[in-house]
């Protein structure tokens, strides 16, 4: 298969991405682009404890998950890559060969706007967002498979509220 799933969701690996995601797409492993996650041992356990023992869970900074992004999308089972905000994902996309994008979880802080029930943006973030679609990636927001994909010009309009 490859990467069926390119994935913003700001709480990284929890159910929503194991269960919601993993049993309908069958994942077979997810790769986790976080700076701070891909340094510290600790977090990389507590994150591999919330996933299957049959699925496998590879961490990497944004520099290096780049030059290995070919590797994943060549793999043969299905994978998610799972960034946890908006600029690491456009790092990626930067890199080449991200074709869309799933956020699926920015939550609320302190400058953010909310735009869906699962979704709040600054306005740097919507830019960010707008930036990821004009160099040609499909931008969706849908927080489960079962769910409605809604488009970029509909997320930011917040026509879910």
């Amino acid at each position: 298969m490859t990467l069926v799933l390119y994935r913003i969701d700001d709480r990284l690996i929890h159910g929503q991405v194991v269960v919601g995601w993993g049993q309908p797409l069958d994942l077979k492993f997810i790769v986790l682009v976080d700076d701070t996650v891909a340094e510290s041992d600790w977090e990389q356990e507590l994150y591999r404890m919330g996933t299957p023992p049959q699925m496998e869970v590879y961490f990497h900074s944004a520099a290096d998950a780049v030059g290995k992004l070919a590797t994943y999308q060549r793999d043969p089972r299905a994978g998610l890559l799972l960034t946890g905000d908006i600029a690491t994902m456009r790092l990626l996309v930067d890199g080449g060969g991200v074709p869309t994008v799933n956020v699926g979880g920015i939550h609320s802080k302190p400058g953010r706007t909310q735009r869906m029930r699962y979704v709040f943006l600054t306005p740097d973030e919507e830019q960010q967002l707008r930036d990821l679609a004009a160099k040609g990636v499909v931008v969706t927001a849908q927080d489960v498979p079962s769910a409605r994909p809604v488009s970029l010009d509909d997320l930011l309009r917040g026509e879910d509220l």
